[in-house]
């Protein structure tokens, strides 16, 4: 018994410590490192890259079942964070990584959507609430809406009856939707993640959300905003790699890339296609007359004085 043990001591060199094998988390701390030139591009300027990439990796620390998910759908899930300019997992509720057996699903939160919501600054203030079972609440549609809604302040208001949302836009109109809690709950069973995830841990925040996203289909939303919706939408979402410009690349060249990087996701129709195909040539005339212009002292194309 004590010869295999000499022979292994003497494959191991004095004074070097074994080698530790690599945790599952660090091996996301490396992706996400090796992706940061990327997440650079498409972070906004309010979220920077090192910020996105902390608050990912404490998230994917306190949720032990998002180290089983793929690291590229862990990737997938964090870049698409990046384009909505939200923080993943963070105390501001924005969005959630959620795992869904091995791949990891971004969520938008209630208070993420009111975010996107409000980019398009056509919204002067939205809000959603959750009706008790002792609130007194009164909802009346028709010529003369109305919605009223006084909270019971008590310990025990009772279980939650509904949920509704309040849109004011600048142009002083309002807008409210108004949903039952079977109504909310049957959203939640077409959901990949209803019995995990914020479903779980914060009811009432989806229910908040869910409503917000029923009054959006009324609302002039932001591109961001638009794109969170159809994130959710989708059965798969694929963010769209946009390829680097050259270096000494025109202004051509990189309308030019970026859109043929959208043509090549996945799932376009054949008029999608050729609707993207006009796109990138009348992009791409824009951009070299805005070139030309430029070159001759000329103000660009659309540009005033």
């Amino acid at each position: 018994m004590t010869a295999p043990n000499t022979a292994m001591q003497q494959q191991q060199p004095q004074g070097q410590a074994p080698a530790r094998a690599t945790r599952p988390i660090d091996n996301i701390r490396n992706l996400l490192e090796a992706a940061k030139p990327k997440l650079a591009e498409v972070t906004p300027k309010h979220l920077t890259p090192d910020r996105l990439m902390r608050v990912a990796i404490a998230t994917m620390s306190r949720t032990p079942k998002l180290l089983e998910c793929t690291p590229a759908s862990l990737l997938n899930s964090v870049m698409q964070a990046a384009q909505l300019g939200l923080e993943p997992g963070s105390a501001l509720g924005e969005c959630y990584l959620v795992p869904y057996k091995t791949t990891c699903q971004l969520i938008v939160g209630y208070r993420g959507l009111i975010s996107l919501a409000r980019r398009s600054g056509q919204i002067a203030s939205i809000e959603a609430h959750v009706v008790h079972q002792k609130d007194k609440f009164n909802c009346r549609y028709g010529i003369d809406a109305k919605l009223d809604h006084e909270p019971d302040w008590s310990a025990d208001p009772g279980p939650m009856v509904a949920v509704y949302a309040v849109a004011k836009l600048t142009d002083g109109s309002v807008q409210t939707e108004v949903m039952t809690k079977a109504q909310v709950d049957a959203i939640r069973k077409r959901s990949k993640s209803a019995n995990d995830g914020p479903w779980v841990t914060d009811y009432n925040e989806m229910a908040r959300k869910t409503v917000v996203r029923r009054i959006a289909k009324y609302l002039p939303l932001s591109v961001e905003m638009a794109e969170a919706l159809a994130l959710e939408d989708g059965d798969e979402v694929q963010v769209v790699d946009l390829p680097a410009l050259p270096e000494g690349g025109s202004r051509t060249d990189a309308v030019k890339a970026r859109l043929a990087a959208r043509l090549g996701t996945p799932g376009p129709t054949a008029e999608e296609r050729a609707a993207a195909e006009d796109l990138v040539a009348q992009a791409a005339a824009e951009a070299e007359a805005a070139e030309a212009a430029a070159r001759a002292g000329e103000p660009e194309p659309g540009s005033e004085g």
